[in-house]
């Protein structure tokens, strides 16, 4: 047998035997991933309350009522004010953060583990320690501000329907700021130092510096950042269970909270489900416009 023959032969080996290393990880894929989402499209158009074993058929009847409903609105108001501030102050902090991290000559690694440890913790847990840090008759933030003289200030900062968003998008931005900053960093250490080296004996200062090399160069983190931080923000949930449960009355529901709340709250798995759909067009959409203009913001720069 010429070499050209077992060659095709060895290859036809692999072929036959690497569908059953693959065919577990497919099989798990399709009944955990793939099944259950051809359900939920099928679920949205019925009025099933997750428990009985009927399932009517109603239509259109749960997106009409997504289309008219208040409660949508707001919920739908909050997820873009949510969205919007989340993506611009991660984005700034963690910038920020890495080209101190980037100038910074003692203690590296120890400072980037402090910044980058909020992240390893669970939604859950960073929500009771804000909770808590929050509260209105012992909280860190109120005693604080007794200490030095400004009772006046203190505030029930999630139990007040205009402090209590805000709360929730600033205590996410201390949670997952050091995510982005890890990646931001990798940018700058990617730039050649030569460059700067020569814009700085040109005469320009640290400001030219960053907004016409620095920041031009980082075009590929800062989308990496920006598309993370609004499918993330999209799809904030935890913090919003622990902190404020959707309240005060619903002034912190999101579109995420809210298919939770509907679908297992109220069982109406069917509206849930609906509203579940909505959101994942909504997240598809929005990820496919950020793309195309970040994706040519790169190819300009």
């Amino acid at each position: 047998m010429n070499a050209a023959a077992l060659q095709r032969k060895k290859r036809k080996w692999y072929r036959n035997y690497a569908i059953w290393f693959v065919l577990p990880a497919f099989l798990f894929y399709t009944v955990f991933v793939m099944v259950p989402t051809f359900s939920s499209v099928y679920l949205s158009f019925t009025s099933w309350d997750g428990i009985s074993d009927t399932v009517h058929y109603i239509g259109f009847d749960n997106f009409k009522e997504i289309w008219s409903s208040p409660r949508v609105h707001n919920a739908l108001k909050n997820t873009i004010i949510v969205a919007v501030a989340l993506v611009l102050l991660e984005n700034i902090a963690a910038l920020a953060l890495a080209i101190l991290m980037d100038h910074v000559r003692w203690f590296k690694n120890f400072f980037r583990s402090i910044f980058y440890f909020p992240v390893l913790m669970s939604g859950i847990i960073m929500g009771f320690i804000w909770s808590i840090i929050l509260n209105y008759n012992f909280g860190v933030v109120n005693q604080l501000l007794s200490m030095i003289g400004l009772e006046s200030w203190k505030l029930d900062w999630l139990g007040n329907p205009n402090f209590a968003l805000i709360s929730i998008i600033l205590s996410t931005v201390w949670k997952s700021a050091g995510y982005y900053m890890i990646i931001y960093l990798a940018g700058l250490q990617g730039i050649p130092q030569d460059l700067l080296e020569a814009a700085s004996i040109d005469g320009a200062g640290k400001w030219k510096i960053f907004k016409s090399i620095t920041f031009p160069l980082l075009a590929g983190a800062t989308t990496v950042c920006v598309m993370l931080s609004m499918i993330n923000s999209l799809k904030l949930f935890d913090q919003i269970a622990v902190m404020t449960d959707g309240g005060p009355g619903f002034a912190t529901e999101t579109l995420t909270y809210i298919v939770y709340k509907v679908g297992f709250g109220e069982l109406r798995q069917g509206f849930g489900t609906a509203l579940a759909f909505v959101l994942f067009l909504l997240i598809l959409i929005v990820s496919l416009i950020q793309i195309k203009l970040l994706r040519s913001r790169e190819v300009q720069m």
